[in-house]
């Protein structure tokens, strides 16, 4: 029998195990919704308006939407979810969802809310990483004029010199606790001045074990040749690289700017293009295992069991520190629990913060699992099979 053996994507009853049938019953309904194109459309803006003029809507979003796919307000509300899920073997990743801000004031805070879940972390076994966002303690306009090379007033520069302060405390705090930390990718036309940023501090801090992640949207066709690029530096100058390795989230924004602005798309062409580059970079991956590590958010099946089975060729633990799988709440348990119980390291994205501060996160959620094709479909099919199970 071969490791592989006992790991099955259609085994609802280890998917769900955690879920009561109350659960079960609000994640079903959700969907359902989710699944209406017109429903998802129009709910932001109803949403918005009805918060900005007093309506009592926030007890309604906290109850269904909120409490699916995010672990609570704060730290401590999310203290029950985290140790749902480590029940079920699955890891957390706090992730203060807060975006979309401006503030100096709001950007100190900010960091300070991130250095929080790194001490959380360090406290326990189930948080095993860290995230966080550098557009969450810096200006997007600041990083934008850096990325397109323009010179920054003294302002701008005495701005950025406290934006990279704000980010080398949260990576030495990392360090000095030893909890990795993943920096999030974002829009391309910021995302070099991120890269950079991200390379410098892996440089700092990842010379004994992978403390720093940068994070690679293999949705853009130049991101594989990335990866190669920065180990080729990793191993030049004798540092661990840290690895996030996601398809993308931007999609849609990336192709419209490219053409109002008249320049080449840096997306892919098409979906079998981003697949091939996101298995070739775990091949790659896997074939360095020693001095990169990974952590591969994925919600495609075959990807996760395409890894699965390159651990298992290469003869490498499947407790690796190097090697993580991840998914967001409340999305394709079947992946993450059924992943968890063959031992692999699994770890879900646990997004908290104020609900109004939320919005914008959970409203992308749904907005990108109706473009995908099936993806509902799939996770709708699944709670059906396990309300059938359980009902027998």
């Amino acid at each position: 029998m071969s490791p592989n053996d006992k790991l099955s994507f259609e085994n609802t009853e280890i998917a769900f195990r955690h879920s009561t049938n109350t659960d079960l019953n609000r994640a079903y309904w959700l969907f359902k919704v989710i699944n209406v194109n017109f429903l998802v459309k129009i709910g932001p803006p109803i949403t918005n308006f009805a918060i900005k003029i007093g309506l009592p809507v926030k007890g309604l979003i906290k109850a269904t939407i909120f409490k699916h796919f995010c672990g609570g307000e704060t730290i401590e509300e999310c203290a029950k979810t985290t140790q749902n899920l480590a029940d079920g073997g699955v890891g957390t990743i706090l992730d203060y969802s807060v975006e979309g801000e401006d503030e100096e004031s709001v950007f100190d805070s900010t960091r300070d809310e991130i250095i929080r879940t790194i001490l959380t972390a360090a406290k326990g076994k189930n948080i095993p990483l860290t995230v966080f966002k550098i557009t969450g303690v810096g200006r997007f306009g600041l990083l934008e004029k850096l990325d397109s090379g323009l010179k920054l007033s003294v302002d701008e520069q005495i701005e950025w010199q406290t934006v990279q302060d704000r980010v080398l405390a949260i990576c030495e705090m990392a360090h000095s606790e030893g909890v990795p930390l993943m920096i999030d990718a974002e829009e391309s036309w910021i995302q070099k001045t991120i890269d950079n940023l991200a390379l410098n501090m892996m440089r700092f801090f990842n010379k004994e074990k992978a403390i720093i992640y940068n994070t690679y949207q293999l949705y853009r066709h130049d991101k594989l040749a990335s990866i190669i690029q920065d180990h080729a530096i990793a191993e030049e100058e004798g540092f661990i690289m840290g690895a996030k390795i996601v398809r993308g989230a931007y999609m849609e924004k990336e192709r419209k700017r490219a053409e109002e602005k008249g320049y080449p798309s840096p997306i892919q062409p098409n979906k079998e293009a981003t697949d091939r580059d996101y298995n070739d970079a775990l091949i790659y991956c896997a074939d360095n295992i020693a001095n990169i590590a990974i952590v591969a958010g994925t919600h495609n099946e075959d990807s996760c069991r395409l890894l699965a089975d390159l651990l298992n060729e290469k003869q490498i633990a499947h407790k690796n520190p190097h090697v993580y799988f991840s998914q967001l709440l409340g999305m394709s348990d079947n992946l993450s629990f059924n992943l968890a119980y063959a031992n692999y390291n699994v770890a879900k994205y646990v997004p908290y913060g104020p609900i109004k501060a939320v919005l914008p996160y959970l409203f992308r959620r749904a907005q990108e699992n109706t473009a995908i094709a099936g993806q509902m479909s799939r996770e709708l099919s699944l709670i059906v099979k396990e309300k059938r199970r359980r009902n027998n």
